[in-house]
This record gives C-alpha cells, structure tokens and sequence, in this order.
C-alpha cells in the first residue's frame, strides 16, 4: 500500500471516531448519570427505546471509554463514563451468591436475567483490565485474574460451574463443542497477557491449550473452513447447527490468532490463522451484492438462520482489522485488494451520515434493516475498537514498526 494512502486512511479513522461515533455515544442517552452504568438501547438519533442493560456492554462499554483514555490522553467525559460503568458492575452485575453474573438487569440494577454462558464474565475481564491500565488500582486487576480463573476452569470442567444449569441440550445424547468459548479465551488471555505482566506465563499457557482445541476440533483444513459446532471430537455433526459457519466470528478469531503469532514468533500457527481468514472471506463475500454474510453451510444445504444473508456491522469490523493485519504482516497484494474492497463498501453502507456512527443491521442488498444504533447487543464496542485497531495498524505501517499488540 503507499505510504499516501496509508496517511490518508489513518487521518480517516482517527477523524471517524473522534468526530463521529465517540460523539454519538457521549451526547446520547447511553450513559445512565442517575443510576449508573450504559444503557444500550439507542435508536438513530440517540434517545433510549429499552433502559433494559446488557451486563455484556457494562463491560465491552468499560472497556471501550478506558481503552479511549488510555490511547488518545484522558478526556474527563470518557474517565467519568469508565468510573460509572466500573461501579455499576460491581453493585449490580454480579450474583454473589454464585459468583457468576447476570445477563440483563434494570435500569437501577435489579437482576433480571442469567445465562450458561460466560460471555458477560469475559467482558468483564477485558473490560477490568483495560480499566486498570487507567485508574491502576490493584483491586481491578485482581478482578479481572477471578474472573479469567473462573471462566477457564468452566471451560476445562463444566460442572465445575457455580451456577448450576442444565445444558441446552441433553449433553448425554448430544454435547457439542462451540468455538466461540475458546474464541473469547483467547481474546482475554491475550489482554492480560500484556497488562499482567507478572504472569504472561501463565497466559501463554491457556492461550497455547485453548488454540489447541480451536485447531484440532474446528479448523478442517480439507473442507477449507473454520465450523462453529463440533462433536467433542471434532468430527461433523451433519444437521444445520454442524454444518454452520459464521464467517465473522471467524474472521475475528483469525486477527487474535494472526496477532498472537506474530507477538511470539509462531509462524505455523501464522500460515493457519491466514488460512482461516481467507476461507471465510471467500466463502462469506457475497459476489452479487457484496459485504459478508452472516451464515453459510459448509456444503451449501439451506441454513436455518433466517437472518443468514444480512449484514452486519461487526462483522465488517472485524474483516477491516484482520485484513489490515494480514496485510501489515505479510505484505502481500490479495489482502490490500481484500481491504480496499471491504473499506469501500463498509463506508457505502453503514454510516448513517444524518445522525452519525453505523447502523448495525443490513438486508442483504445493503439497505438498512433497523434503524437503531444500540441494542441488547451492539453498543460501542467492535466498531470503536475497529476504529482503535486499524488507526494503530496504519500507524505501525507507515511508520515501518511491528504489527503492535491488538488486544
């Protein structure tokens, strides 16, 4: 890529998230003063339609005001947003009677809501870390560590879980195993590694077990795809939920595996994760209308999925830095082509240039599906950290420096 364009693209994404998406978030109804922590039911122009919260965006919200702080210099407007969210979490969004933590609450914090999964204890831990980096209180820290240790031991021994609830499915007919546990490991793993310094070691060594599983149970190198749903012994289960892909979730895992690589020198691991990118590119792009599906079957029978056509926001995210990744690391044409095709069409489509940041949901033929910024399930968090990541990678690029950490 020349250098021109590089400037010009790392101006872009400074000026996209400064002027435009941090803007709608702060001067939105996101940030509940009374009660505290994020409301992240926002529709187009910024006004609260469910003050229902999402515990995951207690913590991605955490972690996405701490990690503006810690990269651009502390705003006050930001600082404060991180202290609220990190408050709102400890009084709210923990059951202390198990430890494990709720789903959804209230407005003021009233449990409403628990899942098996360990998705909100996930966000917690980046979301901890990276606000230890900016207030440096050891108590965060250690937070963050409980909540990692717990998480992982789920992850190796199920019944070892506090919150004890039946699997969704009859585990003694069927018990699959999902890539999206291993997946948000990885990703916290990586974010302690490098803020707990004192114990990378004992990082590396979860990262390594967890890749391990993503590798052996998921990655099928003769179908040339990563699949979501295995038997626990990575052979295909031959239903909709076996046969499925989710390109994104792929494509993201591909950036925390590309830059894990890197970060240690692993180039086999390097040639698997590139590999896993351009799979589900190739198999995502939609050729007639372009952008990434959502879903795909590996051997192209009907998915279930009804919204397995759209297009969504953070998929696009995640397809921006992975790219730009792969293209930092290894220079070659196929991913500058890649990059340059999905910034032009993420940039055509999601943007709302009336009131600001995306909308997060496509038709397949690109127009706009629902026209609310924020839900139970997007926030700011993957399109802020696309924003983050990208301007770091350009900036490393143009200045001819490594590929720097990413999580």
């Amino acid at each position: 890529m020349e250098k021109e364009r590089i400037k010009e693209l790392k101006n872009f994404y400074n000026e996209h998230l400064l002027k435009n998406v941090v803007p709608f978030w702060i001067n939105s109804d996101l940030i509940d003063e009374e009660n505290g922590g994020f409301i992240t039911s926002i529709d187009r122009e910024g006004k609260s339609y469910n003050d229902d919260k999402s515990v995951w965006f207690q913590g991605r919200c955490l972690w996405t005001f701490s990690k503006l702080c810690n990269v651009y210099g502390i705003d006050e407007k930001w600082a404060i947003a991180a202290d609220n969210g990190a408050k709102f979490i400890k009084n709210h969004c923990i059951d202390y009677s198990d430890g494990r933590m709720y789903f959804t609450v209230t407005k003021e914090g009233l449990p409403l809501r628990k899942r098996r999964y360990f998705f909100s204890e996930s966000f917690l831990v980046v979301g901890f870390a990276e606000y230890y980096l900016l207030r440096g209180k050891q108590e965060d820290l250690e937070l963050a560590r409980k909540y990692f240790d717990l998480i992982y031991s789920i992850y190796k021994d199920p019944s070892s879980d506090p919150f004890k609830i039946t699997p969704k499915e009859n585990a003694e007919v069927r018990s699959l195993h999902s890539n999206a546990y291993p997946m948000v490991l990885v990703s916290s793993a990586q974010t302690l590694r490098r803020i707990d310094k004192g114990r990378k070691e004992h990082y590396d060594k979860i990262i390594k077990d967890v890749i391990a599983d993503m590798i052996n149970l998921h990655y099928k190198e003769d179908l040339h795809c990563v699949l979501e749903n295995v038997n626990p012994d990575g052979s295909i289960l031959d239903n909709p939920t076996g046969r499925t892909i989710n390109p994104g979730h792929t494509i993201e895992n591909s950036w925390f595996l590309m830059n894990y690589a890197e970060t240690t020198g692993d180039k086999e691991l390097l040639k698997k994760a590139l590999n896993m990118l351009k799979w589900s590119l190739e198999l995502g792009w939609d050729k007639e209308y372009g952008g990434v599906k959502y879903f795909v079957d590996v051997y192209n029978r009907p998915c279930e999925q009804l919204e397995y056509d759209m297009k969504l926001w953070w998929v696009h995210n995640e397809c921006l830095i992975a790219t730009l990744t792969a293209l930092h690391i290894t220079g070659e044409k196929v991913f500058e082509e890649w990059y340059e095709k999905l910034h032009e069409y993420v940039f055509n489509h999601f943007p709302d240039k009336e009131y600001g940041e995306w909308y997060g949901y496509l038709h397949r033929d690109g127009t706009v599906s629902h026209t609310q910024k924020g839900s139970l399930w997007k926030g700011p968090y993957h399109l802020p950290r696309c924003l983050i990541l990208c301007e770091s990678i350009l900036s490393a690029m143009y200045e001819k420096k490594p590929l720097p950490e990413l999580l």
